[in-house]
């Protein structure tokens, strides 16, 4: 037996953080521990790598049953921060999506320097050897940038397979005078993600500098909005709750990875009560599976409130699918997934459970605008994903 169901979308995706998986977990450490091993990763890669380990990553996605993902994209430019000429990092990931068959939302990062330093003048930390790559040097080179790299994208790749939108990595990255200018002067209709309060020492950060909570700052700077999507939304005041309810902004959550980094537990039933929208991602691809990431949502909201049944089952499916076609700005394509009711982890589910149980092993067929693009595993074109990972990490030399 099997059941059909809306293929999921992930909302929040670093492709290259794949490389990380099962390597960063000796010792202990928290989130910027992780993270100085993540540059390590980003130090590595030219175009040519990031194509073969997004071809692959996506591939992983597919078979997985995503067939849309919302790639958080701030490797712009070569190691030495000198710019590629033709958006080659951005063009990398562009190609890789199409040969995978899944819909890509690139969203194009304004990421500027090292965050909040009250020790000197300028408040500011500049950016070190690795974010020089990451940076435009300030929001109207960033935007300027965004314009011509929409209209060389719209130009070569079809609208239902690429777009191109706008991220800011977090009030971390961009100082606030020039959140203004993004708020001013940034195409209204494009969708806007950041990642937004991950970690406390963020909201400290912030706090200290301008007086304000990140989301208290993104008001005052115009940024709050319909279109905008938190990433993380995990260390929140109510307060803060409150301003993205009235904004009726998405919150992104990302449970396997927030676990993974040791983030916390963000307040997903106060956002969802104060008329903030859903969406799920995948993020660094600790994991790659929505139905992992669903139910890890739900046993997130358990484990804080001890309630059962935070969301319902059609809830959390609604989140993967619903909630992060309107996070990026897409609309209904009719995407769908067959899963396998009779596997030893579904048999025995009633079919309006199985988001509780199912995992992306379970997935027996993958449909992008009625065609199988992957089946029991493994990629129509493409073949078996862990192979291309293997081929991918042996050229990064990772392994």
């Amino acid at each position: 037996m099997t059941a059909v169901f809306p293929a999921a979308v992930n909302a929040h995706s670093h492709a290259f953080h794949r490389v990380l998986r099962g390597r960063t977990h000796a010792g202990s450490g928290n989130f910027w521990s992780w993270r100085d091993q993540m540059y390590g990763a980003a130090d590595r890669l030219t175009p040519e790598l990031y194509e073969q380990l997004a071809t692959a990553v996506y591939a992983e996605m597919v078979v997985a049953g995503y067939t849309a993902v919302g790639e958080f994209h701030y490797l712009h430019h070569r190691p030495d921060g000198s710019r590629y000429p033709q958006h080659e990092m951005e063009f990398a990931l562009a190609r890789a999506a199409r040969k995978a068959g899944i819909r890509l939302v690139l969203l194009d990062t304004c990421y500027l320097d090292g965050g909040f330093d009250l020790q000197r003048r300028d408040g500011r930390i500049p950016a070190n050897p690795t974010q020089r790559r990451f940076s435009d040097g300030d929001a109207a080179s960033w935007l300027a940038r965004l314009a011509a790299l929409r209209a060389a994208v719209a130009g070569e790749f079809d609208p239902e397979q690429v777009q191109v939108a706008a991220a800011i990595h977090s009030v971390r990255a961009v100082p606030p005078e020039q959140l203004r200018i993004i708020a001013a002067e940034l195409d209204p209709e494009l969708a806007l993600h950041i990642h937004l309060s991950e970690q406390p020492r963020e909201n400290a950060d912030c706090l200290a500098a301008t007086g304000m909570t990140p989301t208290g700052l993104l008001a005052d700077s115009g940024l709050l909005g319909s279109r905008l999507s938190a990433v993380h939304a995990t260390h929140l005041s109510a307060e803060d709750i409150g301003l993205l309810g009235a904004a009726r902004a998405t919150a992104v959550f990302c449970p396997t990875t927030e676990a993974d980094l040791a983030d916390g537990i963000g307040p997903a039933h106060e956002l969802l009560a104060a008329g903030v929208q859903l969406a799920l991602g995948s993020d660094q691809h600790a994991v790659v599976d929505p139905w992992l990431e669903m139910r890890s949502l739900e046993y997130g909201e358990r484990l804080r409130s001890g309630i059962r049944g935070r969301f319902g089952p059609e809830q959390l499916l609604g989140f993967a699918h619903d909630g992060g076609l309107r996070s990026l700005g897409l609309p209904e394509y009719g995407d769908r997934v067959e899963l396998d009711l009779d596997s030893v982890r579904t048999v025995g589910s009633a079919g309006d459970q199985l988001p509780m149980t199912a995992t992306a092993a379970d997935v027996l067929s993958v449909q992008v605008s009625g065609r199988e693009i992957a089946a029991a595993g493994l990629h129509a074109e493409l073949g078996d994903p862990a192979k291309l990972l293997s081929e991918a990490f042996a050229e990064l030399e990772v392994l």
